[in-house]
């Protein structure tokens, strides 16, 4: 599981309106049937439109200035372990959804009114998508991309033979090209991978855009505030204040857990991505000290997600290498991708 929580930005500036976003997350309903489309819904409804999205966000920013988010995007990215533990992907996560922002609202060390932040104080709106593409920085497309620039270079030369600007042989350059294809590490279904190819498999993930005021429009909630839990005086009162995103990661992953009984390896857990960040050799330590199978799954996880097996310390003597500082820039582009589970 991985989750972030940006606030929506248009180069240095926040977004005034989230139609941008929103039009965005549209681009899956594209050319599709009407009765396949998937709509935005919230904790009590389903099938919202993307227009009544817009007004609800765009309207709900009371007193809030230009230099402050006016919403806050949160993306959900289960991995495939988890994916392939749900039965219906769209009907499980839109549960799921609902139970995690019960789990947002409760990170906010605010109140309101004298009560705690429930998820009846939060105003979103979510959808869920069941594509995704590669991009440039995925790891397999960083490493093809030595043939993809090759090909390209080859390519050129048979367009420029082919309108008589220089000679050659088209048919030597073609069997070339031919071999870098083959040669190309990374393949999907045969074909070499390349920026904005489908990744197959389940890919289904979480899109929730939230709003940076409460349903009353009155409280601001900010996820991004830098504070887990403290008060302070305002206008002579005592105010909490803050947001744990700690406790909201570990939650959210609880309660994807119980609600399906889904058991989580170590190398899934939030925790185990904290100490990693921290500690690159506390993490593998931690790794070879599990039981064998649960070794196994680890290391199996951490294999398709492209990290070099060749480098994996295996003996608490490799721990003292520098293969781990060398790792750990390809161990962190796994996690951010989600591709193992953290």
């Amino acid at each position: 599981m991985y989750i972030t929580i940006t606030p929506q930005k248009l180069g240095s500036s926040y977004s005034q309106s989230c139609a941008d976003f929103v039009s965005y997350l549209e681009k899956e309903n594209e050319g599709i049937e009407n009765g396949e489309a998937e709509f935005f819904f919230n904790q009590n409804d389903n099938n919202i439109p993307s227009r009544n999205v817009i007004k609800e966000i765009d309207g709900n920013t009371s007193k809030l200035k230009k230099n402050e988010p006016k919403f806050y995007s949160i993306t959900i990215s289960p991995s495939r372990y988890e994916l392939n533990r749900l039965r219906y992907a769209g009907d499980d996560l839109k549960l799921y959804t609902r139970e995690l922002m019960k789990d947002y609202a409760s990170s906010f060390n605010r109140e309101i009114n004298g009560k705690n932040i429930t998820v009846d104080d939060i105003k979103y709106y979510a959808k869920i998508e069941h594509q995704r593409t590669f991009k440039g920085t995925d790891w397999q497309v960083k490493e093809n991309q030595l043939y993809a620039s090759k090909i390209l270079q080859l390519k050129t030369e048979i367009r420029k033979i082919g309108r008589g600007e220089i000679e050659g042989n088209i048919r030597a350059l073609q069997k070339e090209i031919n071999k870098l294809e083959a040669a190309a590490p990374h393949k999907q279904n045969g074909q070499r991978i390349v920026q904005g190819m489908k990744k197959e498999g389940p890919q289904s993930h979480i899109h929730i855009i939230v709003s940076r005021k409460d349903v009353t429009n009155s409280v601001s909630l900010s996820p991004g505030s830098k504070y887990k839990a403290s008060e302070v005086m305002m206008n002579g009162k005592l105010v909490k204040r803050g947001f744990d995103r700690d406790a909201f990661f570990e939650k959210a992953e609880k309660t994807f857990d119980r609600n399906f009984a889904y058991k989580r390896s170590y190398v899934e857990t939030y925790q185990a991505r904290k100490q990693f960040t921290k500690d690159p050799r506390l993490y593998f330590a931690s790794i070879l000290g599990l039981p064998a199978s649960e070794k196994a799954l680890a290391f199996k996880m951490m294999r398709a997600a492209g990290i070099p097996m060749i480098n994996i310390p295996t003996t608490k003597v490799q721990l003292a290498l520098k293969t781990i500082h060398n790792l750990k820039r390809g161990v962190g582009i796994a996690m951010r991708s989600g591709s193992i589970g953290i």
